[in-house]
């Protein structure tokens, strides 16, 4: 399930990235954007690469720059996973920091912003991050989601939940494949009165939208897209 396409091209971290700041909530250092006073709010959950993935900040900057508070907490707790490191595997790695543990930290994260008073709340996930939204779907914790090349989800998961959803998939992605992401379709067009958008991107691969590489302008134009149809769900479901 956790094999290497999962884990291409890792980013180079950047505590310092992204035009917003760093702040605890819920215990959490979490990557914040966008103005407080906003009462909606979209949660941002990383791929196994965590939260100060330069192209991840950027995603959260644009998605504040449309009027949210976004909110990138570090569920790994300041230890993302580090493919140069052989000792610790992937697999190694994964039981240390499950989607498991991701969703308890998650939330405590949601419980945090409604004590603020936020009115609305959705969530994207990318890759690993993914998993952890589902499972905020079936808990009814948010109001709206977006899966973007999702790991680790599978068709009864989507069966769980019946909030808006819109899944991004890859043409080639051996995590979720396009024949699963139609099934997962399939399922969502079949729930009576669930809105959901279901894509998958031709020619890019399992976690195109947040690791691509800048100076290839055929990556960027498809992660580019996929940021627009993200903005676009929240716009219509996140009221």
């Amino acid at each position: 399930m956790s094999g290497p396409q999962c884990c291409s091209n890792p980013p180079l971290l950047n505590p310092n990235a992204g035009a917003g700041h760093v702040e605890k909530l819920a215990g959490l250092d979490s990557y914040v954007a966008g103005s407080s006073n906003s009462n909606l709010t979209v949660i941002l959950i990383s791929d196994v690469f965590g939260y100060e993935a330069p192209n991840l900040r950027k995603i959260a900057d644009k998605v504040a720059a449309a009027g949210y508070y976004v909110v990138v907490p570090d569920f790994f707790f300041g230890d993302p996973y580090n493919p140069e490191n052989a000792d610790r595997p992937l697999p190694v790695w994964l039981k240390d920091h499950g989607t498991d543990k991701g969703f308890e930290a998650a939330k405590s994260t949601v419980e945090a912003l409604k004590s603020k008073g936020v009115s609305a709340i959705g969530a994207a996930g990318f890759c690993w991050g993914a998993k952890v939204v589902v499972e905020l779907a079936k808990s009814r914790l948010i109001q709206a989601d977006v899966l973007l090349h999702p790991s680790f989800v599978s068709v009864d998961d989507i069966k769980g939940f019946d909030i808006p959803t819109a899944i991004l998939g890859a043409e080639i992605d051996k995590m979720s494949p396009p024949e699963l992401v139609k099934q997962f379709e399939q399922v969502l067009t079949a729930k009576p009165g669930v809105d959901s958008f279901v894509k998958i991107f031709p020619k890019v691969s399992h976690g195109w939208t947040v690791r691509y590489k800048n100076e290839d302008p055929i990556a960027v134009k498809a992660a580019e897209e996929a940021h627009q149809d993200l903005l676009n769900w929240f716009a219509k479901h996140l009221k």
